[in-house]
């Protein structure tokens, strides 16, 4: 967790230098997140560090969908866009049906998408990639078709 929390320290400090008053409540929010679910553990690591911005992404992205107001919209895309500058960039859809080639016929011999779906994440998990469920099942969707 060290490396992630300095990185979003050093962050924190270089938005208040530079007035970013979004940035810099969103970073705020971000490292309170992070201390208090570290607080909750013995091992906390950059990873679990990693799942708590995806909440905060997810939570943002779905208040922003059923929030009216544009301005308010925009803080919301600003505070997602300054959250996913610390998380490795998500997989697309094409990119994931060439990662799950080696498992092809195992995806396309499940009896349904669920279990196809299954095959595909286990295959992604060991070879250590971490990709939305949405779009797994795209992938997974796109390989049996």
């Amino acid at each position: 967790m060290a490396t992630l929390l300095a990185e979003l320290k050093t962050h924190l400090v270089a938005a208040m230098k530079a007035s970013a008053v979004v940035d810099k409540e969103i970073l705020r929010v971000a490292i309170g997140e992070i201390e208090t679910a570290a607080s909750r553990v013995d091992a906390f690591d950059d990873e679990a560090a990693r799942g708590v911005l995806r909440k905060l992404v997810k939570s943002n992205e779905e208040t922003r969908a059923l929030e009216p107001d544009a301005a308010t919209q925009a803080v919301l895309a600003r505070e997602i866009e300054v959250l996913r500058g610390f998380l490795p960039r998500e997989l697309g859809v094409d990119e994931l049906v060439a990662l799950l080639d080696p498992v092809r016929d195992a995806v396309r011999a499940a009896t349904n998408d669920g279990q196809a779906t299954g095959v595909a994440m286990k295959h992604l998990k060991v070879t250590g990639v971490t990709a939305p469920g949405k779009a797994v099942g795209d992938a997974v969707r796109r390989l049996r078709a």
